[in-house]
């Protein structure tokens, strides 16, 4: 109820919370028809919150001799928690739950769960719109309570706690009293129910039937369908309790030796699960089926592992591929659920055991019981993922792009790319001078020292000291970003706003430096992890280091790439990259006869469309054109709008406008495109890449303008984007498929910001460039052929081109 006895007490009680969403309250009828469906029990009572009657409910069943479970993420109901009574609170979802008993809140809080309550009323809580006492927060309160036992203990010597705090909790006293009678749970709320009452018999299954389908819920209609018939077997036989999580494995330990008998005896593909940290393998579980499963204790798998014909399913399965090689991988279902929605970051096995699953969940919390019950669950996942991405039509995409991408990309990070660390360490000590130069050139455009690096000291000396105009207003005051700073800088050309970004840009620098020579391995090379389900458009990225974070057009970011070198028993890098393939695949996909007919005439692409647009001559554009229409033409991608654009080139709304509006008058095929794969994407809910990558945007449905707009944005650029990521996937694939083929030593490296890294050995720079440019170039037949650029040096820097 949203009138309660709490907002007697304190009208002000929750009053900051914003009013249910109108999205949320058209859904509110539903989700009683859904629960209805399911049978069970709902209880409304005007006057008491929903916390009471968990409360009440608790109470009574823990009475009844009963163990309960309250799954909630407000942890007022920590107070509830007893020897009986146990708290699920989501920490990352409904896939990680924190088990709070009185020995966890005992051990998080210094506190048995009675004191809950006291603890929480001397904090406050801003969600519920409880005053905290100034200075106070949960160590001071949790110290509180732990020495004083109760509120009314602290209270009876309120006038010996010491210091600004204390004189603070005197002065705020009826606050503290108040929050202590709100926050405690009732347990007494007349429901008029008994136990019994609340016994599920089972599921309404045409009810349910109806409600999906009329919701069109086709896929969870499919995955519920398991537990329908686990309710009716239920009801009919009233045995024991439907056991909804876990799998029912037994713990058999092997020996590598004995695994490897197993498999070899077993016909038909098996499920591995893996404990991997520091690089190495710890242990593993090999599933035979959902219902047989074993456990190795050990680093070593036998020839099964690199045997292709032993077909292999698992979970992220570079992750192990990259630390134990292995042949035969049929599935990955961490890749698998990627390319159903890449939309979906929660990848982990728990998460889509949820989405996919038969309804079983990882339940164990011994690691070894994890493994094995992780083993046993991907059979189920494997047989729904196949089916759904062949309803989606994404299973090509999958097994001849994704799955062999990732393969190959376990490869690349084993062999890592080999760095000079003594370079890189002398350019650290260049970057940490060049902060320390800049911060003495800044305190001297000041007049005396200040923390560079601090908000409120830039503010200080910024607007009340030097007086420069004002920034955007923020809680704080003004933003001192990167970008006001930039803007501060064009209006007043102080020489400290140089200097304060000079010092901001040398410091991300150095620490990438050192993020980088913190991830030299024994070898001397970096391997970084791709990571190839993060991206919704499809493209790569990298962690452990983070190679894209290496600037690509400044000198420093040059120095920082010279850094990275060819290895031993190699003679140079070759690197390689794709001439404007945004705009390429725009030409592709827009069918634009101008723009086709620009990139045909082999000139200058932007001086060209700029010609076009201006109505002038190809050697009458000068750069400020060219700018534009460069500025123009990639923004549109991205869906860039007339303001946008305004801010980008420094010119007016109306003038960038204007310009718009002369392109789409020489390229009103792109116009149209554009359009039209926004129109489309509402109409079935996603949008599509050349390969058949697809990504679901609900969002363009939607009520809420500003989230449509966005939805739009990603709509006109995720075919874009993403079939960039496909075509450079596709040439890694060529690539490596004709350097085996050709028996060559040169091998693939790095992939960063879809540039190709190869290190080339003695004799190969000639076989290897006309290689890679007959490879890279057959990846995809767009309209405007892909064009290929490629460089060679002794360093990455050194093959730029």
């Amino acid at each position: 109820s949203r009138k309660t006895f709490r907002t007697e007490i304190f009208p002000e009680y929750k009053a900051n919370r914003s009013a249910t969403p109108d999205e949320f309250r058209s859904q509110m009828s539903f989700l009683h028809e859904l629960v209805t469906a399911f049978k069970i029990s709902q209880f409304e009572r005007e006057g008491f919150e929903a916390d009471d009657i968990l409360a009440t409910l608790s109470t009574q069943a823990q009475k009844e001799g009963m163990d309960v479970l309250i799954c909630s993420g407000d942890r007022d109901s920590f107070q509830l928690v007893t020897e009986k009574i146990t708290v699920l609170y989501p920490k990352r979802g409904v896939s990680d739950l924190a088990r709070m008993t009185p020995e966890t809140v005992f051990e998080k809080y210094g506190m048995s769960p009675s004191n809950y309550p006291d603890f929480a009323a001397l904090r406050g809580d801003p969600s519920d719109n409880l005053p905290s006492i100034p200075g106070v927060g949960e160590k001071t309160a949790a110290k509180w309570v732990v020495e004083y036992g109760s509120i009314s203990h602290l209270i009876s010597q309120i006038d010996q706690v010491p210091g600004k705090v204390g004189q603070a909790l005197r002065e705020n006293i009826d606050s503290v009293l108040r929050n202590r009678e709100l926050t405690q749970l009732l347990h007494d709320v007349p429901l008029n129910a008994s136990m019994s009452d609340l016994a599920w018999d089972g599921i309404d299954e045409a009810a349910m039937y109806a409600l999906f389908d009329q919701l069109e819920f086709r896929t969870l209609k499919d995955r519920i369908k398991p537990l329908v018939r686990e309710s009716a077997s239920l009801s009919s036989t009233e045995t024991e309790p439907l056991m909804m999580l876990g799998f029912g494995v037994e713990e058999n330990v092997l020996t590598p030796v004995e695994i490897s008998k197993k498999i070899e005896k077993h016909s038909g593909p098996i499920a591995i699960s893996y404990e991997v940290a520091d690089e190495k393998l710890h242990r593993y579980a090999v599933a035979l089926s959902a219902s047989e499963a074993y456990l190795v204790h050990s680093s070593q798998m036998g020839e099964w592992a690199q045997d292709k014909s032993i077909l292999k399913i698992l979970h992220d399965a570079k992750t192990l591929d990259r630390t134990y090689p292995l042949a035969g991988i049929i599935f990955d279902t961490a890749l698998a659920a990627y390319v159903v929605n890449p939309g979906v970051r929660a990848q982990e096995l728990n998460d889509l055991l949820e989405r996919w699953g038969d309804g079983a969940q990882i339940s164990a919390t011994d690691p070894g019981q994890i493994l094995l019950q992780s083993a046993s669950s991907l059979f189920s996942l494997h047989a729904s993922l196949l089916r759904e991405m062949k309803d989606r039509q994404v299973l090509d995409l999958y097994e001849k792009l994704e799955l062999p991408i990732a393969q190959l990309l376990a490869v690349i990070e084993r062999r890592g790319v080999c760095v000079d660390s003594e370079k890189l360490l002398s350019l650290q000590k260049f970057f940490v001078a060049e902060v320390e130069r800049e911060t003495l050139a800044a305190y001297a455009a000041v007049g005396h020292e200040f923390n560079v690096a601090s908000p409120k000291q830039l503010q200080v000396v910024l607007f009340d000291e030097l007086k420069l105009p004002k920034t955007k207003k923020i809680k704080t005051g003004f933003t001192t970003d990167a970008e006001s700073l930039e803007w501060l800088f064009e209006k007043t050309q102080h020489p400290v706003l140089n200097q304060l970004l000079r010092i901001r840009e040398t410091n991300k620098l150095r620490t990438t430096i050192e993020g980088l020579l913190g991830e030299i391995a024994p070898d001397g090379r970096i391997h970084t992890h791709f990571q190839q389900t993060v991206a919704a458009t499809g493209r790569l990225s990298s962690t452990g280091p983070n190679l894209q974070n290496i600037p690509v057009r400044t000198e420093e970011g040059r120095k920082i790439r010279d850094c990275f070198v060819a290895g031993k028993d190699y003679v140079s890098l070759l690197t390689a990259d794709y001439s404007q393939i945004e705009m390429r695949i725009m030409a592709h996909l827009s069918h634009d006869e101008n723009l086709l007919a620009a990139f045909a005439s082999g000139e200058d692409l932007h001086s060209t469309i700029a010609s076009e647009v201006f109505g002038v001559e190809p050697k009458d554009v000068d750069p400020e054109m060219r700018r534009q229409i460069k500025a123009m033409s990639y923004g549109l991608a991205y869906g860039l709008s007339s303001y946008g654009l305004s801010a980008q080139l420094a010119i007016s709304p109306p003038q960038a406008q204007d310009l718009m509006d002369k392109y789409f008058e020489r390229f009103g095929g792109i116009r149209d495109y554009l359009k039209t794969v926004v129109e489309e994407a509402r109409k079935v809910g996603y949008t599509e890449t050349i390969l058949g990558r697809r990504r679901y945007l609900p969002d363009l449905t939607h009520d809420n303008r500003q989230r449509r707009e966005v939805a739009e944005r990603m709509a006109l650029n995720a075919p874009i984007q993403g079939s960039a990521a496909d075509i450079i996937k596709q040439a890694m694939l060529n690539v490596d498929r004709a350097m085996i083929a050709q028996g060559l030593q040169s091998r693939l490296l790095l992939q960063v910001h879809d540039e190709l890294i190869f290190e080339v050995a003695a004799d190969e720079e000639k076989v290897l460039t006309d290689l890679v440019r007959e490879q890279m170039g057959a990846a995809y037949p767009l309209k405007a052929p892909l064009a290929v650029s490629v460089g060679i040096g002794k360093s990455w820097n050194e093959a730029a081109h």
